[in-house]
């Protein structure tokens, strides 16, 4: 290289057939959409550097990785096409990123063999980019090469790099990444919509990498981590706005989507295996996947391909494809913003983050500068896409991985509006088990839900939009199962068994009809237990036992009714606070919690006040730092901490028109004092110079103090009602999102029982009803001792309500009261599961 001249001589990284870019089976390579330069099909099984430099990044997929030279220039090398989708298999990394090299130095080894089985493609592209005006003089094409064999030859100025100090309005900072999962989808347009009205360039740099803070895309291109600091640099006339506006942002503890959507155990369902002793013939029927949506289903096999609309390449007139592109923006933006204003669950989620991509500024300049070099609209969109598409794919967050699809699916949204007409749906057949490489979720919507029987996709992850979806719809999915599925024909008989984690392929007629009996059996008993659900709940031996909902929002509060809840245990209000620039105010609280009332027909509604800080932050409310969240400020600690917030949540409840039927339930409570202090300000809002207010207000028992302080706290309260998910975190001094220590994180846990045990006998000195809203109210095996702990009233998640009542009415509260005895005197969790086989296999 000459440094002088900017010139770049590369040799060949690989042995094998040098061709032209032109003929690599990807538009974005193929189109030089991220650069010059040539493809080789490899012959050998190692690939080497073509010159000196500085590899930059090699992402955990090892299919790929940037060297950059010393003048500047990047250099890509990408071993195949679609390598990424093989997470790693078949490849070696020898390097690391970070590591300067020397030309012919090896890099990579990869299973040439197993590629070619696997992949779309072995040509693999070795492509200029990272500088300004590159132009390749001499090429080598159409011929062999070996390793260290002349490439190519180029020249062309390196890119800008932004050094401190390079303006006079330069500020610079660092911050550690609060979020749990690092910057991902969510965050990323948050940090972006913070700084979107200020004047000034915002660059995020982290491991030696830098990214537009304006672009989600970029951000996430970044991989950041959880804990991770990262340098922040502001230059214009705003700087110290902006930078203060990505500080708040970022040490807020940017809010991640609920997890308690995709799985009952709040974590990611894990992958199944064949069953060891499987013989090999069951072994060549099956295949595993990972589950998405629970369920089983028999049916027939439909393979679903998507189908690329076609695009013309080039197009005359560049200012007419631009607004060509903005119309269509436009076209899809308003269709977005419908489904916002009149969705809930997983079709919001999933439209604010179409959003936030549709806006994307760096996927606007890169669609803006292919239209200016005279490629089309649609070219040029679906250019920009799928190469920040494949960015994705390369990073190691799985979540990160999976927000590809969302951008192949505003391409599809987007060049749709563009030819002016929608790509046309396939009419399926009933018990359509849908089978494909992925799932986009407007393919999903566009389908007939009636004949839909299940989902089995060879990609995709359990957190997914198009899984949640899934999820949402009662549609068994799964996910990763692999390219076998793509061979299984349309009209096969296949079983899918979101249960267990399995594909049963060519099923015999006996078989389904066996599938279909045993499958008819489990909807017949749950519709019995449906239908008996509607009435009123008892022990076998009398005893009233209240049977509520947690619930999140109208829907959920209509689907409650439906599976036999007689109320609302706890209204988690956060829904209205979550994902927003600021904070509802009273109208609009009061419109939904009477909304909410109503659908739940005069039955009890319990509302608990915002219940943020630690895990659930809001981005309005940047909250101290903190180095552990979870003690810090919390529920009804926050609240008190901005008391204006809470005045005016508390105000929109009074409003509520329930007959009396509404309550108030207050978060965290450690402190009798701090409900006097809501007390004081339920009077105000009033004007009661009363003792008393005109409704009734609990406390939730969630730490050990609040239990331990129970008999002190039911002296202030009306009632109680126990979290038993953050009363198990606290007493056992282990964290809800430690993966390592999650089998030990068991609600049964004697020190569990015997605080709940405590704070049920310093209710009834009081007469204070006494709840129970975590996660052991769901639980079947810990029913029968709550009951026997004294509680009368569980809030459960809805799905387990007709089973859980059923469950009940067997049970006979002395000896539910009996076996809880047993149970605190047993000296570990397990000991008390195995009791409660013993007593009830």
């Amino acid at each position: 290289m000459d440094a002088t001249s900017s010139r770049l001589t590369l040799v060949s990284p690989l042995q094998g057939w040098c061709a032209a870019l032109e003929e690599a089976p990807d538009p974005v390579f193929a189109g030089r959409m991220l650069g010059d330069g040539v493809a080789i099909d490899p012959t050998g099984n190692s690939l080497y550097a073509p010159c000196a430099g500085t590899l930059i990044t090699v992402p955990a997929s090892k299919h790929a990785l940037t060297l950059q030279a010393e003048n500047g220039i990047q250099v890509l090398l990408h071993i195949g096409i679609d390598t990424v989708a093989l997470a790693g298999e078949g490849f070696e990394l020898h390097v690391r990123a970070g590591q300067p090299v020397r030309a012919g130095e090896r890099l990579i080894t990869f299973d040439l063999d197993l590629l070619a089985r696997k992949a779309r493609s072995l040509l693999t592209p070795v492509i200029l980019t990272g500088g300004t005006d590159i132009v390749v003089s001499r090429r080598c094409v159409g011929r062999r090469v070996e390793v260290g064999e002349f490439l190519m030859e180029a020249t062309g100025a390196p890119a800008a790099v932004i050094t401190a100090g390079s303006a006079s309005s330069a500020l610079e900072d660092s911050v550690v990444v609060q979020s749990e999962h690092g910057i991902h989808a969510r965050p990323a347009a948050l940090l972006a919509e913070a700084i979107r009205k200020l004047s000034a360039e915002v660059s995020i740099a982290v491991r030696g990498r830098t990214a537009n803070a304006r672009s989600p895309i970029a951000l996430m291109s970044l991989g950041i981590r959880h804990g991770e600091r990262i340098a922040i640099r502001a230059s214009g006339a705003d700087s110290a706005a902006a930078l203060a506006a990505v500080k708040r942002t970022l040490e807020a503890r940017l809010p991640e989507a609920a997890r308690s959507t995709i799985s009952a155990a709040g974590s990611d369902p894990p992958q199944k295996a064949p069953a060891e002793g499987a013989a090999p013939e069951q072994r060549a029927r099956e295949v595993t996947g990972v589950i998405a949506s629970p369920g089983v289903a028999v049916g027939y096999a439909y393979q679903l391909a998507r189908i690329d609309l076609e695009v013309a390449e080039t197009a005359p007139d560049a200012a007419r494809e631009r607004f060509a592109l903005e119309n269509a923006r436009a076209a899809v933006r308003t269709e977005l913003q419908r489904t916002l204003d009149r969705e809930q669950g997983a079709p919001r989620t999933i439209a604010e983050a179409h959003l936030g991509l549709l806006e994307d500024p760096e996927l606007l300049e890169r669609a803006a500068k292919l239209i200016s070099l005279g490629k089309s609209a649609g070219f040029a969109w679906r250019a920009a896409l799928r190469e920040a598409a494949e960015g994705l794919r390369g990073l190691e967050d799985s979540r990160l991985r999976e927000r590809a699809d969302d951008l192949l699916d505003l391409e599809s949204r987007v060049l749709s509006m563009l030819s002016g007409s929608a790509a046309e749906s396939p009419e399926l057949p009933a018990d359509s088990i849908l089978m494909g490489d992925e799932l986009l979720p407007s393919q999903l919507v566009a389908l007939d839900a009636h004949r839909l029987a299940g989902i089995c996709v060879a990609r995709g992850g359990p957190t997914s939009h198009v899984s949640l979806m899934a999820m949402a719809m009662g549609v068994p999915m799964l996910v990763a199962a692999g390219h076998r599925i793509l061979q299984v024909a349309t009209g096969t008989a296949v079983l899918l068994d979101a249960e267990s984690g399995r594909l049963h392929i060519g099923l015999a007629e006996q078989e389904i009809e066996a599938a279909r009996r045993r499958i008819a059996g489990q909807r017949a008993r749950h519709a019995a237990a449906l239908a008996a659900a509607q009435a009123e709940s008892h022990t076998a031996d009398g005893v009233r036992i209240e049977v509520f909902a947690n619930i999140g929002s109208t829907l959920d509060a209509q689907l409650a009714l439906q599976n036999g809840a007689e109320g609302c245990g706890l209204l988690r209000t956060e829904f209205l606070f979550l994902e927003r620039q600021s904070a509802p105010d009273v109208r609009e609280q009061a419109a939904q919690y009477q909304e909410i009332a109503q659908a739940l027909g005069g039955r009890p509604l319990t509302i608990r006040t915002l219940d943020i800080g630690g895990d659930k932050p809001i981005p309005y409310l940047p909250l101290p730092r903190e180095d552990n969240p979870a003690l810090g400020l919390r529920g009804i600690r926050t609240s008190l901490w901005q008391p204006e917030l809470l005045r005016q949540q508390l105000q929109a409840v009074l409003q509520v028109r329930a007959a009396g039927r509404c309550r108030i339930l207050l978060p965290m409570i450690t402190d009798p004092a701090e409900i006097r202090a809501v007390r004081t300000m339920l009077l105000e809002l009033t004007g009661s110079s009363g003792p008393s207010v005109p409704i009734a207000v609990g406390a939730m028992i969630e730490t050990p103090a609040s239990a331990v302080m129970a008999d002190w706290i039911a002296r202030e309260a009306d009632f109680l009602s126990i979290g038993t998910n953050d009363l198990t975190q606290y007493t056992l001094a282990i964290d809800r999102g430690q993966a390592d220590l999650a089998a030990r994180l068991d609600g049964l846990h004697p020190a569990v029982l015997r605080l709940i045990a405590k704070t049920t006998e310093a209710a009834r000195k009081h007469a204070r009803p006494v709840a129970v809203c975590g996660g052991l109210a769901s639980d079947p095996a810990a029913v029968p001792l709550l009951i026997g702990l004294g509680i009368h009233e569980l809030s459960m998640v809805a799905g387990v309500i007709p089973s859980m009542k059923a469950r009940i009415a067997r049970l006979r509260s002395d000896e539910c009261a009996s076996l809880a005895a047993r149970a605190l005197e047993q000296e570990t969790p397990q000991a008390v599961r195995a009791l409660m086989q013993e007593w009830a296999p």
